[in-house]
């Protein structure tokens, strides 16, 4: 059973750490950490992904600022309460082994991630002003100890279209990259603020039975 969970929800990363390692909080005695990595694109651009490792995972490797590393993990939810009193679901890759990056690993996929779960919300579909297909879903993934995870992906093209559809509690598939989002929220009529939003992009998912 614990091989079926963790099989359900598979994260690779390769790309450069790119802060300092901050304390994150501690559970039964373990400390655990978060840094920001970043992950190169097709397009030359990068995304600024969080990642949680543990203290136990910190020796015999070099995690300076600049240094390449590859994940294998699992991208975790978390809420947290805002200043305004409402809730915020947050993102992480969980680290479960880390290791230095090399010319073997760089040839690899940098952002390679694996989900199966059901959607909690129905999905919502809509166009860009170019005419470009957009559905959103809000995945809950198991984890240990009867806890989910809820990951929002976002399906492109005839993805979308062939997602529209599902009702809440379709069981689903899917394949795809872990993506940062900058975007600015209206506080009030004085006060925009510039946030990151985190979401899996699909390139390919299956409904299941």
């Amino acid at each position: 059973m614990l091989g079926n969970i963790i099989n359900t929800n598979v994260a690779n990363l390769i790309g450069t750490i790119s802060s300092d390692m901050k304390f994150s909080h501690e559970i039964y005695g373990e400390q655990f950490y978060n840094f920001i990595v970043d992950v190169p694109r097709l397009s030359d651009t990068y995304d600024h992904l969080p990642v949680t490792i543990s203290e136990r995972l910190l020796n015999d490797i070099d995690l300076n600022i600049g240094k390449s590393i590859c994940i294998t993990g699992q991208i975790r939810s978390y809420n947290r309460m805002t200043d305004s009193g409402r809730s915020r679901l947050l993102l992480s890759v969980f680290c479960r082994d880390i290791k230095n990056a090399d010319e073997e690993t760089e040839a690899k996929n940098p952002n390679d991630i694996y989900l199966e779960g059901y959607l909690c919300k129905k999905p919502v579909y809509r166009t860009t002003p170019f005419g470009r297909e957009i559905c959103d879903l809000l995945l809950a993934v198991n984890r240990m100890y009867n806890k989910s995870d809820y990951i929002p992906c976002i399906a492109w093209g005839r993805n979308a279209r062939f997602c529209d559809n599902f009702a809440v509690g379709t069981h689903i598939k899917l394949w795809g990259r872990f993506q940062s989002r900058e975007y600015q929220k209206k506080l009030d009529e004085d006060n925009i603020v510039t946030r990151t939003a985190y979401e899996v992009s699909v390139s390919k998912l299956e409904k299941l039975e």
